[in-house]
């Protein structure tokens, strides 16, 4: 649209996903088909690094948890999205992260898409997990452990199986019925022979023997998940839990034996296993992995860790991708978000249909007339 054109009538309005639909538009597309995608355009993205306008994320933290703006640009589009983090909300029988977002035309303001984040932020999540994997992990891993079975370790799990070829999971989680819960979910692909799983009594147990290991655990604290004398040679550790001040995963040994890969350095040191360590601590930025700029894994023998916090860019990838599946599918809504203005100056003109014209005897309900006084009551 050009500066001098009008918006067409019902323009203004704003395409909507809401949580119900985005699960059933998963549900049609299929989980992995969803994970592909999203993780063929978080790849794309990552491509065009520079591209975009970029930011640590904002946070507010408080004793429960956390509540984070999670803003990115380009040239076309501007993306946020609000995401909490309350370990608690368990007890309470609400989910530990709850999320929305939406895409605006950076050219207008114009709020373009509107949808739910929590279902398409674990689908991003694990997505992100099995693209940087795919550049990391030994080409030959085929056993991954599990560490944390709560919310996201369905996700976890269908990326790498679905997109990496892992047919062995190692579960753990100091909650039994967390695992049994992810071994339920997954069991049409036991069943099918795509998958085995063991369940396991420890962290120490988990990792034996794995090729990659995925640490996904919620607690806000500093915890120790995976200690150094736990780390095989060419092992992957995709440490996925740690992801805000006073939260880690990862013993500091661990990181100092690894080759470390991030998504946005200044945010990652602020909030990743990374903030245990000094600020010289080496790092490489992942964009520059999928640019060809930097190398990957360099060796069968080498440790690699991609300490993973979460960035905005992947909420964009994740955005446009639904946004489009949503399109195919039908499945999208239109939200009157934005007032439509005849004269974009006036509006007021807005309330006119809606107030009473002020000389109107009616105009002043009882609710807005004056308060009278004890006496003049009386009176």
């Amino acid at each position: 649209m050009t500066p001098d054109q009008r918006p067409a009538p019902g323009s203004m309005s704003t395409e909507f996903l809401s949580a119900t639909r985005a699960a059933q538009l998963v549900g049609r597309t299929g989980v992995v088909e969803c994970l592909r995608g999203m993780a063929h355009a978080i790849e794309e993205d990552y491509a065009r690094w520079h591209d975009f306008d970029k930011s640590a994320r904002t946070a507010s933290h408080s004793p429960n948890g956390v509540i984070e703006l999670m803003p990115v640009a380009d040239a076309r589009d501007y993306a946020f999205k609000y995401v909490n983090g309350h370990p608690v909300n368990t007890r309470r029988g609400l989910p530990t992260v709850m999320a929305f977002g939406a895409l605006a035309d950076v050219a207008t303001g114009h709020p373009s898409f509107l949808s739910e984040l929590t279902l398409t932020t674990a689908l991003r999540t694990a997505a992100t997990s099995a693209m940087v994997a795919r550049y990391l992990a030994r080409p030959d891993s085929r056993s991954m452990a599990l560490i944390g079975n709560g919310a996201q370790s369905e996700f976890q799990a269908l990326a790498f199986v679905g997109l990496l070829g892992i047919g062995e999971l190692r579960l753990y989680d100091i909650d039994p019925a967390a695992t049994a819960k992810l071994a339920a979910n997954l069991a049409p692909m036991v069943e099918r022979g795509a998958l085995r799983i063991v369940r396991c009594a420890s962290t120490a147990e988990a990792v034996r023997g794995a090729d990659i290991v995925t640490t996904v655990t919620a607690d806000k604290a500093y915890a120790t998940i995976l200690h150094g004398a736990m780390v095989e040679p060419g092992m992957h550790i995709n440490a996925v839990g740690g992801d805000c001040p006073g939260k880690t995963e990862l013993a500091a040994d661990v990181l100092r034996a690894a080759s470390v890969f991030v998504e946005y350095e200044p945010q990652t040191r602020i909030e990743g296993d990374l903030q245990q360590m000094p600020a010289d601590f080496p790092v490489t930025e992942f964009w520059r992995v999928v640019r060809g700029e930097a190398p990957a894994r360099v060796s069968l023998a080498q440790v690699t860790v991609f300490d993973s916090v979460g960035f905005a860019l992947e909420d964009y990838s994740a955005l446009r991708t639904m946004r489009a599946l949503g399109r195919g599918a039908g499945l999208l809504q239109r939200l009157e978000l934005i007032p439509e203005q005849a004269d974009p100056k006036d509006l007021y003109a807005q309330l006119r249909p809606w107030i009473a014209h002020e000389s109107s005897p009616a105009a002043e309900s009882p609710a807005c007339a004056p308060a009278r006084s004890p006496q003049a009551q009386a009176a």
